[in-house]
């Protein structure tokens, strides 16, 4: 029998590429944690519209979204993104797939989902040259995001 998940968190973001992956890094140590039963803990990659189009379903009050940001703030800032100011995210636009996260975003929170983004502005962002690897400050910035994320879990 399926578990019943509420609360779905997924990681965005092309580990590859320097900053980018910081959803990465997020969601694989959410993963070792001991979280609620009603928490899926999702690693997206580079696809995360298309992995939320398939694995939203009835069950999901809330969905957490984890991502590296441009939005010229100092490197390694975290900042709670409201659904409004998606669209001024370049990346959110478009990804790999040609979906737009965006207006993905956008529906599902006009359908009674909460929908919450924790973005991290990162430093270095290579692609299309591999790069692997946080830099400095945003590496610091991990467990930051899941303090916020963990406080995110505990409002329900």
């Amino acid at each position: 029998m399926k578990k019943k998940r509420d609360i779905l968190i997924v990681g965005c973001g092309n580990l590859l590429f320097g900053d980018d992956g910081f959803g990465y890094e997020v969601v694989s140590k959410l993963e070792k944690m001991d979280l609620p039963d009603n928490v899926e803990v999702i690693d997206a990659g580079a696809s995360g519209a298309y992995y939320l189009m398939t694995l939203v379903d009835d069950d999901i009050k809330k969905i957490i979204v984890v991502d590296a940001i441009d939005f010229g703030l100092e490197p390694g800032t975290i900042k709670k993104i409201d659904v409004d100011e998606l669209p001024n995210i370049k990346k959110y636009s478009f990804d790999a797939h040609n979906v737009p996260l965006a207006p993905f975003l956008k529906d599902l929170h006009n359908k009674g989902i909460e929908v919450v983004v924790i973005g991290c502005q990162g430093k270095e962002f290579t692609m299309p040259y591999i790069k692997p690897g946080l830099s400095e400050e945003v590496a610091k910035s991990v467990d930051k995001a899941i303090e916020m994320i963990l406080e995110e879990i505990n409002k329900q």
